[in-house]
């Protein structure tokens, strides 16, 4: 699992460029063997990517120490680590980190990535055949919406409220293929898709894809980057769970000679659409059967498909349990909303304590 979070000042809250310092003194102290703290596009940014986890526990474990030892690094460099998907007060224009790759993407995207400070939070579950990876993609396809609802955490944007429970997905729709991905009947289509998106210059190479979806360039994994950071950690499980369990469905359904459903391409973006700007509060939209609903009758529906998954790996009660909280307290955009009652400032010191404290 990997999770991306920003740097803000202590006094100001605004964003600050000391990803490299924050990394470096984090890899120095941290204790976690299993972590790696690595850069993102900007140095506002940084990132923390677990091991391996076999189970619920073991992944909190993991994504807690990581939390507590960039935010003591953090503290050490003046500084604070914020979980959300954008700033809520954003700083100066932040700087690209250095790098071939990062200085590719910025040349593509020139000012659709000016001021781009967004974090989301990403999902590995391993299926280490590319056939089933793509087919396992196909069939994530109707749900992504869902768990970007479920998450929703970024409703301000550089001071100002957006209206959406998640402005950082509209931030990464300016992006060339950004979104819900394409159907692909094999893993042969799947590639050349992405060497034609290469070759036609905009995307810098194949690991750049911006879908919400994909079997990993790099790992014999499928990846899930739907959500919007997690506030706390145990909002992290949760999308942990709940993406592991849809693919073991996906896996299941398979297996059984069951493909994945036809979900029109727009009527994919227009469900993503409307998860960003509602959350949870307010209407989505059926992927398969093309009609308004309730947000939250959407993320039953989704319960209710996963549910022999969650009982084989013993996850049903903590979900439950989890679910039942976010629907309690509302989503991290609710809360933020909530906090801002009292000003911004107080809405990323309410973030700061979220983050490093599960």
């Amino acid at each position: 699992m990997e999770e991306e979070f920003l740097l803000v000042d202590t006094e100001t809250r605004r964003t600050v460029p000391r990803a490299a310092a924050v990394l470096a003194r984090a890899i120095k102290t941290s204790a976690v063997p299993e972590t790696a703290f690595q850069t993102e596009l900007v140095a506002t940014q940084v990132e923390a990517a677990t091991g391996v986890c076999s189970d619920l526990p073991g992944l909190r474990g993991q994504l807690a120490e990581a939390r507590e030892c960039l935010a003591k690094a953090a503290v050490a460099e003046g500084v604070r680590l914020v979980a959300t998907g954008i700033p809520v007060l954003a700083g100066p224009t932040a700087p690209f980190m250095p790098g071939e790759h990062f200085a590719r993407v910025s040349e593509i995207l020139a000012g659709a990535v000016a001021g781009y400070e967004a974090c989301g939070c990403h999902v590995h579950v391993g299926v280490p055949d590319p056939e089933l990876a793509v087919a396992v993609v196909n069939h994530l396809r109707p749900w992504l919406p869902t768990l970007l609802a479920l998450s929703a955490n970024s409703p301000f944007d550089r001071g100002c409220d957006s209206g959406y429970g998640s402005w950082r997905v509209q931030t990464q729709a300016r992006f060339p293929g950004f979104g819900v991905p394409p159907w692909s009947g094999s893993a042969a289509e799947y590639d050349r898709r992405l060497e034609r998106l290469v070759d036609l210059g905009v995307l810098a190479d194949r690991t750049t894809t911006y879908w919400l979806a994909r079997p990993s360039p790099r790992l014999p994994t499928v990846e899930v980057r739907a959500a919007d950071t997690a506030p706390t950690v145990d909002e992290a499980v949760l999308q942990a769970a709940l993406v592991r369990a849809l693919v073991r469905t996906a896996l299941d359904d398979l297996a059984a000679g069951r493909e994945a459903p036809p979900v029109a391409d727009q009527v994919c973006a227009t469900a993503l659409w409307s998860a960003a700007r509602h959350g949870l509060d307010g209407p989505g939209i059926h992927p398969v059967d093309e009609r308004r609903v309730p947000a939250t009758w959407l993320l039953d529906e989704l319960l209710v498909r996963v549910r022999p998954a969650l009982e084989d790996a013993g996850d049903e009660a903590v979900v439950n349990a989890l679910v039942r909280e976010v629907r309690h307290r509302g989503t991290g955009a609710v809360r933020q909303r909530d906090a801002a009652a009292d000003g911004l400032p107080g809405v990323v010191d309410m973030l700061v304590r979220q983050t490093g404290g599960g």
